[in-house]
């Protein structure tokens, strides 16, 4: 009997840590399958999916660059992924066609939840207008958030993602720049890319004082939470139980158990230890 077959499709991703992960997953819960890295050319996204799919394998994540063009690619849209304009999970439809998921924004309030057990309703800064942002503001709102503020360098593009999700129905969400974001905050999470290069988003020291700061970047302690804890945070968290969190998410979409994090991300902390 062929064993069931997923993968993660990006460009580059050798550095992915989803098949580790997605493997724990399928021992911890007895599920039988295989897991594989895929390194699409920048232009053969489409291709290099349908071959997957056409030689048996049952389901794909996606990683930069390609969530937009697995957006465009899939049948159908979950309402979040509509939203965020992005897919990070392709999915079978029992019905036919392949139907397109989001579950970075899911996979982030699970880890804040975990990290703050029993708080609702924050007053959360979100730093970031763009692609990372955009996956995780909807869950954002339902889930955490009693207000969120959306900060950006160029605050029109923050505008922008705010008309978006008026438009939406999410009413509680106004946008600023960095050089004014605001203060007194319980979270903010910073979306940016800047920390892929080492930088910290250019805000002022008391937007983070008092507030719990969590960088969607992982890899330990990283450039933007270092630099929260020595103006005041209440605490800091990297990204990596955001890692787990959706990784969780896509696996119950496939296999119909959601599985246990804690383990796993226990594993990797201890790998990177």
């Amino acid at each position: 009997m062929s064993i069931d077959r997923y993968a993660v499709v990006g460009n580059p991703v050798s550095h992915s840590r989803s098949p580790e992960i997605h493997m724990a997953f399928a021992e911890q819960t007895g599920e039988s399958l295989l897991y594989e890295r895929i390194e699409a050319p920048l232009d053969g996204f489409i291709a290099t999916v349908e071959a997957f799919l056409e030689n048996g394998g049952r389901g794909l994540n996606v990683t930069v660059p390609f969530k937009g063009a697995a957006a465009a690619w899939v049948d159908r849209l979950d309402p979040g992924a509509a939203l965020a304009a992005a897919v990070n999970t392709i999915v079978e439809d029992p019905t036919g066609g392949y139907v397109g998921y989001n579950t970075d924004g899911p996979g982030l309030v699970m880890d804040l939840n975990r990290l703050l057990p029993g708080r609702s309703r924050l007053k959360v800064l979100l730093l970031g207008a763009g692609g990372a942002a955009r996956g995780v503001v909807a869950p954002l709102l339902e889930g955490l958030a009693g207000v969120l503020t959306i900060a950006n360098r160029t605050e029109e593009k923050a505008a922008g993602l705010v008309a978006t999700l008026h438009g939406a129905g999410y009413r509680e969400v106004r946008s600023a720049g960095f050089a004014d974001p605001g203060g007194g905050y319980d979270l903010v999470v910073n979306a940016t890319s800047a920390g892929l290069s080492g930088g910290v988003p250019d805000i002022p020291e008391d937007t983070v004082r008092g507030a719990f700061c969590y960088d969607m970047v992982y890899g330990g302690e990283t450039a933007f939470t270092r630099w929260a804890k020595s103006a005041g945070s209440a605490g800091t968290a990297d990204g990596l139980g955001m890692l787990v969190g959706q990784a969780a998410l896509s696996f119950q979409l496939w296999r119909g158990v959601l599985p246990d994090v804690e383990p796993v991300l226990k594993m990797l902390k201890e790998a990177t230890a």
